[in-house]
């Protein structure tokens, strides 16, 4: 299917990143035609670096979380006449030059969303998860799947290509790292199409806090969990028999969920 490529945007949610942002906007310049940053809030050197690169700024004046930022990439692209928006992260863990690939799955038509998994197609160049990230990734992926019907790999990647007419009617209001556990919940809820395509798996700074307490793996599953029941009860009218059966069940006195 022929898609007109300047009407995909290409998105990054930044914090505190002057280590690498300027980088990482210069190889995406070479891929990407219109670039929006929303800079959630940096207290460093990112509001100047930015101001070196031919890029549209949405700034914070503190720091709102993860999800919102993605509120606001995917509502400005909807609000600029978008088709698509590609997001990615800016702390070198998303290959810029992977966003053709998210092109191409776009050009093939039948997905509302195009997610980057870091586990469909593992590459021997690939590095290690820590292993607290892969456990809550696995476990939430799992329970995802099993709540929804879905077959993904990878619910927490980034690196992600939704259609704005797709996502235009969803009502995302998780603003931290929980955001991806509503919105699977209401991509499925809306009968959003889904597909994967894999991405590297890299990581590049181990010790990068997710704040909040969330650097423990036990809360941070737990916050994980509660967001995903919390959205799937929301939207239980909406879901699938399948999918309220298994919420029903995981509320049942006695159940671990």
């Amino acid at each position: 299917m022929a898609v007109d490529r300047s009407r995909i945007l290409l998105a990054i949610p930044v914090f505190n990143e002057a280590g690498t942002i300027d980088g990482v906007l210069r190889r995406v310049s070479a891929f990407a035609r219109e670039v929006l940053v929303v800079d959630d809030g940096s207290t460093d050197g990112t509001p100047e670096i930015l101001g070196r690169h031919r890029v549209t700024v949405v700034r914070h004046a503190e720091n709102r979380g993860y999800g919102r930022a993605m509120q606001e990439i995917l509502r400005r692209a909807d609000l600029d006449g978008h088709d698509w928006v590609i997001t990615m992260d800016c702390d070198e863990q998303h290959e810029p030059a992977q966003i053709p690939d998210f092109v191409r799955a776009i050009e093939r038509g039948h997905a509302d969303v195009v997610s980057g998994s870091r586990y469909l197609m593992p590459d021997p160049a690939d590095d290690h998860a820590p292993q607290d990230r892969r456990a809550v990734n696995l476990a939430i992926t799992q329970e995802i799947n099993a709540r929804l019907g879905l077959s993904i790999t990878d619910a927490f990647c980034g690196f992600k290509a939704y259609r704005t007419a797709a996502v235009r009617h969803l009502r995302l209001g998780v603003d931290g790292y929980d955001f991806p556990m509503q919105f699977w919940v209401q991509a499925v809820a809306h009968g959003l199409e889904i597909s994967e395509i894999p991405v590297r798996r890299i990581y590049k700074d181990l010790s990068r806090s997710f704040g909040g307490g969330l650097d423990d793996p036990t809360v941070r599953l737990h916050a994980y969990r509660r967001t995903l029941h919390d959205e799937l009860r929301r939207c239980r009218h909406r879901l699938s028999p399948r999918a309220t059966r298994a919420l029903d069940a995981a509320s049942a006195p006695g159940s671990a969920g």
